[in-house]
């Protein structure tokens, strides 16, 4: 993978590769190579994509044809899905296996969405008038602006892309420029796919030049992004303006509760999984595990064995479980969240040597950062509990509200903990509760709208009323 090489990447605008911009260095956080260049996207460029989605606001294809579309893409990014899984760890440091995961998981929201256009279904509704007619229809809600975030560069793309393509709408991508390459991989597939050339518009650049323009222009209609709350508000205070519609995912501060009825073995390995998949960098990551008081000891027996059995190492190799190439943000969060809850009087279980390294945390109390921040880390805080409503009072003492995690084998306390957990998403005994054919999204301070889905389409469609006197 050292060879690995890419060619200059440059911002797609109108059909065509373009180069015109400031050449940067685009160098591997794993390798510490070189390995191309990155041109950024100039004004006229910018103002170029916007003027092509501003005359060619929806797409020439029918349903049936968009289907075909994204069928393709689907294919084409599993006929390449080594050199794509190669890219993103070169680009940003996730494990191979990982990397063939998440394109495998970008090619089946294209999968979906080719077949959620073709369901996209009016509605007649009866009249109280005997001479009236009353219809709905959805028709494509226009242009639309995706922010893409690094750590999933190619799914979380592909999560908006799709159902944006399958509504009929051009879009216009602003990459993370932490991981341009894999974007670049990616859009270059799309671009193959013989895609309308208003269809898909990439300007790789500084946010600060790019994001103006797109959040000021009346022409976008929409817009979707995945990041901190912090600019996801500021982006919909922007958007506001010209009263673009929105699907914003931000950040998570994820609960993991483990009663005394719950399956231990199962629980452990599900908190595993949960909370250190992809080095803790991920937006439904655990990030605070509650345990009852009575099982404290087997639980944290148990959880420790596989997370000390975790392979540590180049994220290249392929029996690499934890990634010595995190993010810096992840790395300095995580080095500020243990300081902060050792002084405070919590344990470090595992006495970990370097910041990439798992640890483990015990006695961990609700005045320490880490339990009030996403740490975005492989750290896991362990807090103990013993009665039901304690746990319910202390999961959802976050203003955010992302995804949840239960695990108990008591029928009437899963029904209840469903019910009182303010949580967009809920994993029931199930430490992967995302997938392209499941509604994913947050409430609260982890934002709105959601993604893939019987209802993702819907969010890039605007519903028309007709009312016919006959």
């Amino acid at each position: 993978m050292d060879e690995f090489i890419l060619e200059d990447i440059g911002s797609m605008v109108n059909g065509r590769l373009s180069y015109q911009g400031d050449k940067h260095p685009l160098i591997s956080p794993v390798s510490g190579k070189e390995w191309g260049k990155i041109a950024f996207a100039t004004k006229e460029e910018i103002d170029e994509a916007l003027q092509v989605v501003e005359e060619h606001p929806h797409l020439p294809l029918s349903p049936y044809e968009r289907a075909a579309l994204l069928e393709s893409i689907a294919n084409d990014l599993m006929a390449d899905k080594e050199d794509i899984a190669q890219c993103i760890t070169l680009d940003m440091g996730k494990p191979m296996p990982d990397a063939r995961g998440e394109v495998t998981y970008a090619a089946n929201y294209f999968k979906w969405f080719a077949e959620e256009v073709k369901r996209v279904y009016g509605k007649t509704i009866p009249s109280s008038k005997e001479n009236k007619k009353l219809e709905i229809r959805y028709e494509p809600i226009g242009p639309c602006a995706v922010i893409t975030p690094w750590n999933f560069p190619v799914a979380m793309a592909a999560r908006k892309i799709a159902p944006a393509l399958a509504a009929g709408c051009p879009v216009i991508v602003k990459p993370s420029s932490f991981t341009p390459a894999s974007m670049m991989m990616f859009m270059t597939i799309c671009a193959e796919s013989a895609l309308p050339l208003n269809a898909l518009q990439v300007l790789f650049g500084k946010g600060e030049e790019i994001v103006p323009a797109l959040m000021n222009s009346p022409a976008i209609r929409k817009f979707s992004f995945t990041g901190s709350s912090e600019i996801g508000t500021d982006l919909y205070m922007r958007g506001a303006k010209t009263l673009k519609k929105a699907t914003l995912e931000l950040g998570g501060n994820a609960p993991f509760i483990v009663f005394e009825d719950a399956n231990i073995d199962a629980a452990a390995k599900g908190a595993a999984e949960a909370k250190f998949r992809m080095s803790g960098q991920t937006c439904i990551c655990v990030n605070r595990i509650f345990v009852h008081k009575s099982i404290e000891e087997e639980f944290l027996k148990k959880f420790s064995e596989i997370v000390s059995a975790m392979v540590v190492g180049d994220p290249r190799e392929e029996k690499t479980e934890l990634s010595t190439c995190l993010h810096p943000e992840s790395l300095r969060k995580s080095e500020i969240h243990v300081q902060d809850a050792l002084k405070k009087g919590a344990k470090a279980y595992l006495g970990r040597k370097e910041l990439y390294q798992a640890e483990i945390l015990t006695d961990v109390t609700p005045e320490m950062l880490i339990f009030n921040e996403e740490t975005f880390a492989p750290v896991a805080p362990i807090i103990t509990f013993t009665e039901e409503d304690e746990v319910i009072k202390l999961a959802n003492q976050t203003p955010y509200g992302l995804a949840s995690y239960v695990y108990t084998e008591n029928l009437k306390r899963a029904e209840r903990m469903i019910k009182a957990l303010q949580f967009g998403i809920i994993g029931l005994n199930d430490p992967l509760p995302s997938a392209p054919e499941a509604s994913f999204g947050g409430i609260k301070s982890s934002g709105f709208g959601r993604e893939g889905g019987p209802s993702g389409i819907y969010e890039y469609l605007s519903e028309k009323f007709i009312s016919q006197t006959l």
